[in-house]
């Protein structure tokens, strides 16, 4: 039994004060305890939100009018929805949803001016993108709402009792359903691809420093290139596989569609695995130890998962949030798989979003190669 009475507080004292130096000692252990809880509340408090407003809409408009400048107006004073340009014809407005340059198009056909003043409840046409169908609901509510507001001052003889002024159409895309699973389940490739690549390799070499078989490594002539690409293939084929099933859950058991072409996400699944494990191979080689390797890769997740556009609308986070997520290779990687499978978008239309995980490889190669050391100071 547990005997207070033959404790010796002195000594117990001695090992706590220890502990604590040995935390203070530990500058990476000592920064995760004090920036994890800083970041957590800063990215819950000020980025995160369900309800995003200012979504970048393009605008068809065969024949501009008064009424139509008046009704894009109010959708913008709505703070829900932001004109970012009109374009001519539809196709080009096919193309900014596709390519995630607009998350909403709404056309205005020829005659809307006339048919309103004669009412004949002209229709307008909304476009969604609707792969997240979170962030869309919000901003459509209140478009019928938007009629009388604008209408009824310049049309007195209008009576809302009867019947509106005009008939919105909402079309909403590439998951008309609305159902959840079509945009978290391709999403999940990207965040299970982040936490396992990032983390399997980051513990690489530090467990290999730890087990003393990283002297072996270093008596070979291996170059740093080589010994980074070599540990990267291995995990690769293991990336691949875990796609794989995935694919196979979404496809057979969440009815996921698959509209675009296998072998260009797979080529886009590569290149995101060499960005995610050139990032834990730079890990391995900057720590001292498995432990924080995995502190860096826990810091680095934290705020890929949540800046990325996994679980919170993108675009309804602030402008210095949706940089800090720009620079995640997971915000782009969402994108490119989503495109490809509820979208069937073809490579011009992924390119944006491409290059952008090759400049993120690029550089965190070029730091791993840097701060790799062929000895064991």
């Amino acid at each position: 039994m547990f005997n207070l009475r033959r404790m010796a507080w002195h000594r117990w004292l001695g090992i706590v004060i220890k502990e604590f130096i040995q935390i203070r000692r530990d500058r990476l252990t000592f920064g995760m305890i004090v920036g994890i809880p800083l970041v957590q509340v800063a990215l819950f408090g000020f980025a995160i939100n369900n309800d995003p407003r200012h979504l970048p809409t393009v605008v068809v408009m065969a024949e501009p009018s008064p009424f139509s400048r008046a009704y894009l107006a109010a959708m913008q004073n709505s703070n829900y929805f932001h004109i970012t340009h009109t374009v001519a014809t539809e196709h080009e407005a096919e193309q900014a949803l596709r390519r995630g340059d607009a998350q909403f198009v709404i056309t205005f056909p020829v005659g809307f001016q006339r048919a309103l003043l004669r009412g004949e409840r002209p229709s307008i046409l909304m476009e969604a993108d609707a792969t997240d169908p979170v962030a869309a609901n919000g901003a459509l509510a209140v478009l019928n709402q938007l009629n009388e507001d604008v209408f009824t001052p310049d049309l007195p003889g209008f009576r809302p009792a009867i019947k509106p002024l005009m008939d919105v159409r909402v079309h909403r895309l590439y998951n008309p359903e609305g159902v959840t699973a079509h945009n978290i389940v391709p999403g999940l490739i990207g965040v299970i691809l982040t936490m396992t690549m990032v983390l399997m390799t980051g513990l690489a070499m530090t467990r290999e420093r730890e087990r003393g078989t990283f002297e072996n490594l270093l008596a070979t002539p291996a170059t740093p290139m080589e010994v980074m690409t070599g540990k990267i293939i291995p995990y690769i084929l293991i990336g691949l596989v875990q796609v794989t099933l995935i694919l196979l859950a979404a496809k057979w058991i969440f009815n996921v569609p698959m509209l675009g072409s296998l072998g260009l996400l797979y080529t886009v699944v590569v290149l995101f695995i060499c960005a995610n494990l050139t990032l834990g191979i730079t890990f391995s080689s900057v720590a001292k130890n498995q432990l924080q390797a995995m502190q860096m890769t826990f810091f680095f997740f934290l705020p890929s998962i949540l800046l990325s556009g996994f679980m919170f609308p993108f675009r309804g986070m602030p402008q210095w949030a949706q940089v800090i997520g720009n620079c995640l290779p997971l915000t782009h990687f969402l994108v490119l798989v989503r495109g490809i499978l509820l979208k069937g978008n073809d490579l011009p239309l992924l390119y944006p979003h491409i290059w952008p995980i090759l400049l993120f490889m690029c550089v965190v190669l070029a730091i791993g190669l840097k701060t790799f050391r062929k000895t064991l100071d």
